[in-house]
């Protein structure tokens, strides 16, 4: 890869590269500079639920069981009053053959790039994105590169990270490893621009989309196995997509309100671009790192706009801590007999706090799992945590500085998932969203409402308190709507 290529220069060119690369034209979606038809964008897959569930049926991805955690239920029985305890299932993604849900994603734009004659693929992940998109780059004949922001400034990589790019390399994939920094999008960018491959990005609607089968079979199975469709799918949230596609795929199986709650682990305090705190933070994923950024600004990922917009679908978002997660999946092995990874059980320490808020007839699903292994497992990730100065011990869990400790629950009653404040989480939304706005129009007000679900009323009281200027698309100031 040449080295001539100036930084600045690179990023000016982003919009076409992009274009080439993915074979989207996104300014056909643009509505306003605010707004965009994000509806308009999901449908340019081209793909219908049944020919999703078809092509990933046909390359080792779907149909994943649904599991009763008894043993785990009657535990949190004997910690919620009378009455209380719901029954929680979990959707079994690590027996994809890549060994998670990404592999959904995964599996659409593989499909997708193989079909527009694309030679190979590129996706910029230290996730199980990467395994994911190197186990369908093989199984499709195309190239994989898998660009990694793995390691410090000392060359430290994260053993969780380390262990995904041997899943990638195992795949067949070539693995880029990159120290934390911004460096990551250049390369990244530079690759796409080098090799003329397709963006297998985590955020386009190929990527979002495929998870809306995995909403589908949720609630298939759950009337399969009880004959009810659950009450609550609890799902672990990062960049977005996952919670996105799932409750799409939900929202197209069934007219029953279902609660959609994210879950992210707790890393206040820890930046993810820092050098020093690379390695502090024991998840890689499914952290608020990722979660608060994403949802609050959707359109910073790696595409123009992304697939990924929770807001627009999400109920509640709790966070839960580092050892609760750690603790839930020791809890997972020995009694129910299922090792899965730390990051996948992170909406499991939350289903089993709000499970307990639940009657005992009631259901809450564990969205996905995912595999583990080597750097994967949490005694190496703890190993990992002693060697870097962090304290692990049994305690309260309210007390676990993010950085400086780990602390394990000294019992049942200490995990608890917490409410994150939604409303505050929306208005940060809307001033990413607003900055540097003076005036909005008829369609950003919608558009608006859409994105944080809200009614229009809320939007424009919000613009009101903002001083900033609607106007009607004939140019007369918007007095009152709704």
């Amino acid at each position: 890869m040449s080295n001539t290529t100036n930084y600045q220069e690179l990023l000016s060119r982003k919009n076409e590269i992009m274009k080439k690369s993915v074979g989207v034209d996104y300014s056909q979606f643009e509505l306003s500079p605010i707004a965009f038809d994000y509806e308009k964008m999901m449908k340019q897959t081209g793909y219908s639920l049944s020919e999703m569930r078809e092509i990933q049926l046909n390359h080792g991805v779907g149909k994943t069981p649904l599991k009763e955690l008894k043993n785990i239920t009657a535990l949190a029985r004997k910690v919620s009053k009378p009455g209380y305890g719901a029954r929680i299932f979990i959707k079994d993604e690590a027996l994809n053959d890549s060994g998670s849900f990404k592999a959904r994603r995964a599996s659409i734009a593989c499909y997708h790039a193989k079909k527009l004659g694309y030679r190979g693929v590129i996706a910029a992940t230290s996730g199980n994105y990467g395994a994911a998109v190197a186990s369908q780059a093989a199984k499709y004949g195309l190239k994989c590169i898998i660009v990694q922001e793995c390691y410090d400034s000392f060359g430290v990589g994260q053993p969780e990270i380390v262990e995904k790019a041997r899943a990638c390399e195992s795949y067949g994939a070539e693995v880029i490893q990159l120290s934390v920094g911004p460096e990551l999008f250049y390369v990244f960018l530079k690759l796409l621009e080098d090799t003329g491959y397709f963006n297998a990005s985590l955020y386009t609607s190929f990527g979002v989309s495929g998870i809306e089968t995995l909403g589908v079979e949720l609630i298939e199975d759950c009337l399969r196995i009880t004959g009810k469709v659950p009450d609550t799918v609890v799902i672990t949230n990062a960049g977005g997509g996952n919670l996105t596609g799932t409750a799409r795929g939900i929202l197209q199986a069934t007219n029953f309100p279902v609660q959609i709650v994210g879950a992210s682990v707790n890393l206040k305090g820890l930046h993810m671009a820092s050098d020093g705190d690379f390695n502090r933070k024991s998840f890689t994923t499914g952290h608020t790192g990722f979660g608060i950024p994403f949802i609050t600004y959707p359109d910073r990922s790696d595409v123009p706009r992304s697939g990924a917009r929770p807001l627009r679908y999400i109920d509640r978002y709790v966070t839960v801590n580092q050892g609760e997660v750690f603790f839930m999946t020791e809890t997972l092995s020995v009694l129910e007999g299922i090792e899965r990874g730390p990051a996948g059980n992170t909406s499991l320490a939350a289903a089993f706090s709000l499970a307990q808020e639940m009657k005992d007839d009631q259901i809450i699903i564990v969205q996905e799992t995912e595999y583990t292994g080597a750097g994967k497992h949490h005694q190496s990730q703890l190993s990992f945590a002693r060697k870097n100065g962090i304290d692990i011990f049994f305690g309260n869990p309210e007390e676990e500085i993010p950085g400086k400790n780990i602390i394990l629950p000294r019992s049942l009653d200490c995990i608890k998932a917490r409410d994150l404040n939604l409303m505050e989480i929306k208005e940060s939304y809307l001033n990413n969203a607003l900055k540097n706005v003076t005036q909005v129009h008829e369609i950003d007000l919608q558009y608006l409402s859409n994105e944080i679900n809200e009614p229009i009323d809320y939007i424009v009281n919000y613009l009101q308190g903002k001083k900033i200027k609607m106007e009607a698309k004939n140019g007369n100031q918007i007095h009152k709507v709704g």
